[in-house]
């Protein structure tokens, strides 16, 4: 499985000059203190990830891949391993961004930017559990636009909650929330990607080739 995660790795790498240029942008508008910029390159390794799955259709990897003597459980796995390895090194790049920006402003906050950079990690962990099984059912194309229907979706369904709906929560359970909810969210997610991984597994087993 190594194998496959470094394949999926390389074809991202592809990407470098892409890369790099969007990294020198997002250096320069960083400069500016706006916080919804360090979601930026988390979504970005989401989509660069993704085109992994272009490569994949469009040269017809898993006609290929099925005869190789390889799971084809870990086949899905390690589009999940190697996306969430390249979602890991956009944050530390993003941190360090962070970082060199906030001792030249003399502002650097790290428990407010770790705060900011896991609910970033975490926003995509959860895309990525919609998305993935969606890519490995109905292909790349129609993919994408259910993620961008679902993120419209949910977007407009927490919009429409913060207007409109008024929740008063008690103060024992307040509390509460503030001592465990990072690990709530964080148990959340393994479970989003636990059942997001058997889905998409169960769809390659039955996909014909």
């Amino acid at each position: 499985m190594k194998g496959l995660i470094v394949k999926d790795l390389l074809m991202v790498k592809g990407n470098g000059k892409a890369i790099l240029t969007f990294l020198f942008v997002f250096c320069i508008i960083s400069l500016q203190g706006n916080d919804i910029i360090y979601f930026v390159p988390a979504f970005i390794s989401m989509m660069i990830f993704m085109t992994t799955f272009s490569y994949d259709e469009y040269n017809k990897w898993d006609a290929y891949a099925i005869t190789l003597p390889i799971k084809k459980d870990s086949i899905v796995l390690s589009k999940y391993i190697g996306s969430i390895s390249l979602l890991l090194f956009s944050l530390i790049v993003t941190f360090l961004i962070a970082l060199i920006i906030g001792i030249i402003n003399q502002n650097f906050d790290a428990e407010y930017t770790l705060t900011l950079l896991g609910a970033c990690g975490g926003s995509i962990v959860f895309l990525e559990a919609i998305i993935f099984p969606l890519l490995i059912k109905f292909g790349v194309e129609k993919g994408r636009i259910g993620l961008f229907v679902g993120i419209f979706l949910v977007s407009a369904l927490l919009g429409f909650i913060i207007q409109n709906v008024s929740i008063t929560i008690p103060e024992n359970i307040e509390v509460f929330l503030e001592t465990y909810l990072p690990w709530l969210i964080s148990v959340f997610l393994i479970f989003a990607i636990f059942i997001s991984y058997q889905i998409a597994k169960k769809i390659y087993m039955k996909k014909e080739f």
